[in-house]
């Protein structure tokens, strides 16, 4: 069987969505493809090992540690709305991680777009 960690970081990879991955102390330590190129003027793969709070606002930052500290509360509280962006019609999500014993062990950012795909079904030409 393959390697599971393979798989899941080739799902990150291939999905057209930024994902940006932290640890708990915000150091931006994963950045997919799509990712890397949003980023770009502000640094794109150069930004890996960074603070996420340095690429914030302070009103940001101090929301980022919030939901943190949210996250630190219970093994439930896994997933928050931040904000919609109207300009790329997308809702925008903090997002825990945690490990099978339900410990957090690093967060991210998930963007949901509220776009309809142009793509045609099954189009393979």
């Amino acid at each position: 069987m393959r390697d599971l960690n393979e798989i899941y970081k080739s799902v990150l990879e291939a999905d057209r969505a930024a994902v940006v991955i932290c640890d708990l102390d915000h150091t931006i330590i994963y950045m997919n493809p799509a990712a890397i190129s949003r980023y770009e003027k502000w640094g794109g793969k150069a930004l890996m090992g960074k603070s996420l709070l340095d690429c914030h606002n302070e009103k940001s930052r101090e929301l980022i540690v919030k939901v943190l500290d949210w996250f630190r509360a219970s093994e439930d509280n896994n997933i928050v709305y931040t904000s919609y962006n109207e300009k790329e019609n997308k809702d925008v999500y903090m997002v825990a991680l945690r490990n099978e014993a339900g410990e957090l062990i690093a967060y991210y950012e998930k963007h949901e777009y509220r776009n309809q795909e142009t793509m045609k079904m099954y189009d393979m030409d």
